[in-house]
């Protein structure tokens, strides 16, 4: 499908939503359920839909409403301010993590979708694949950070990372409520338990976010799994 299709697609399917809003029987009129309603909010208990895509781009539109959204979830963040913190690098409607559904090591900054696109990933994709493959939740989120002020690869010529502007999140692993420790240098690689998680966690991050990256893709990638929402959609 061409790249000006899309916006006739969209714009005939939202004509068709408004259309069903407006249809009346029973008696009475007839709600659209939120999942089938572009206009509703972003849902974290709502399971992921053809429309999710679509209200987590309308967060990166909309400061307020991604905020109110990460209000909603269990994630325990400060709002920071905007600022440019060099060429090409800076915060734009960010947060401080202390917490998300999960303990952290370390607080760290990351733009306010990124941190809406993570609240779903965890919900959704993150302890479903823990408890069916692994038989417990995940209590904790290892990471190597999120903002960095650099090129990709910290190349000292190229093109900004997505750290740059906190967009991105590096995962290296997890740590189960039993205590057991999955991480993507020492569990990717094999064909047990902990590396059919780390994929299938990979995998369904790939429908929450926009660039996701793990040890399949190269050697920079080999511990740790990139998760952005960057401009471009990748999943490899």
């Amino acid at each position: 499908m061409s790249a000006t299709a899309w916006p006739r697609r969209l714009l005939a399917l939202l004509m068709a939503a408004a259309g069903l809003a407006l249809w009346q029987g029973h008696g009475r009129w007839w709600q659209l359920p939120d999942r089938h309603n572009p206009w509703a909010p972003l849902s974290l208990t709502e399971p992921p839909g053809w429309l999710t895509r679509h209200k987590l781009r309308r967060l990166s539109d909309e400061p307020a409403a991604c905020l109110a959204f990460l209000r909603r979830t269990p994630m325990q963040f400060e709002p920071q301010p905007d600022r440019v913190t060099g060429p090409g690098c800076g915060l734009t409607n960010a947060v401080r993590l202390r917490r998300t559904q999960l303990q952290l090591g370390d607080a760290f900054v990351l733009s306010c979708p990124a941190a809406a696109s993570l609240a779903l990933w965890e919900q959704h994709v993150l302890q479903p694949a823990a408890q069916a493959t692994l038989g417990q939740p995940v209590v904790r989120l290892l990471h190597y950070g999120s903002y960095a002020c650099r090129n990709v690869y910290g190349r000292a010529e190229g093109a900004r990372s997505q750290h740059a502007t906190a967009d991105a999140l590096d995962v290296s692993g997890f740590v189960l409520r039993n205590g057991r420790r999955i991480t993507v240098a020492g569990d990717w690689p094999g064909d047990d338990d902990a590396s059919r998680f780390l994929r299938q966690v990979h995998d369904g991050a790939c429908g929450l976010f926009d660039g996701v990256l793990g040890p399949d893709y190269n050697r920079a990638h080999a511990d740790h799994l990139h998760l952005d929402r960057g401009p471009y959609r990748l999943c490899r």
